[in-house]
């Protein structure tokens, strides 16, 4: 669902007017895409920071009383103050469908003694651009040592289609170090004993 934000153009650019936009708590923000020449725009800061927290957000952009859907594409951060710089915005249409790299969640417990170890953080799927998904699930419940779980394996939300490699290792599940040690000094203690 598009989050709705209102936008004003901007006139002035480069630095000085960055900062001047900055300091009066708006980001400064490009609208390109689908052969359209690229519109700068000035967002509400405090509303667009809430709004890019939450990854692959559409957002429905009124700007001057022109409506426009886009995807954030990119946002640009203060590397030390980690504010909003800049927002990379791609105009996207009703019914398109986009490649977005969507987080994943690992849910449930796998077998005592083992270790869940999330390889993948991302999956690349092709989606509706106005039906992203938050985040993909991979449920572990009471897998075992040697458990490994694909890109191919995991049940993807409705309507999405994979994009990632089908043999992209998402989940894997080994033997703890504490459990692969007493293993190790049993066998140890047998091979003496014998």
């Amino acid at each position: 669902m598009a989050e709705k934000i209102s936008a004003e153009r901007r006139e002035q650019f480069g630095k000085g007017a960055a900062r001047k936009l900055r300091a009066a708590g708006r980001i400064p923000a490009v609208v390109y895409g689908h052969g359209t020449d690229p519109v700068h725009i000035s967002l509400p800061g405090h509303e667009t920071l809430l709004i890019v927290r939450r990854a692959n957000q559409v957002l429905d952009i009124d700007i001057a009383g022109t409506a426009a859907l886009a995807l954030i594409k990119d946002v640009q951060r203060d590397p030390v103050r980690q504010v909003i710089e800049h927002v990379d915005l791609l105009v996207i249409r009703q019914g398109e469908r986009v490649e977005v790299e969507v987080p994943v969640h690992v849910e449930g417990e796998q077998e005592p003694g083992t270790v869940a170890t999330l390889d993948a953080q991302t999956l690349l799927l092709e989606v509706l651009a106005t039906n992203i998904p938050q985040r993909v699930v991979v449920t572990i419940d009471g897998l075992g040592d040697g458990t490994q779980i694909t890109a191919a394996d995991i049940q993807l939300p409705e309507g999405a289609t994979l994009a990632s490699d089908p043999e992209l290792l998402v989940v894997g599940i080994s033997l703890s170090a504490t459990e692969e040690s007493d293993e190790a000094s049993s066998a140890t203690a047998e091979s003496v004993g014998a």
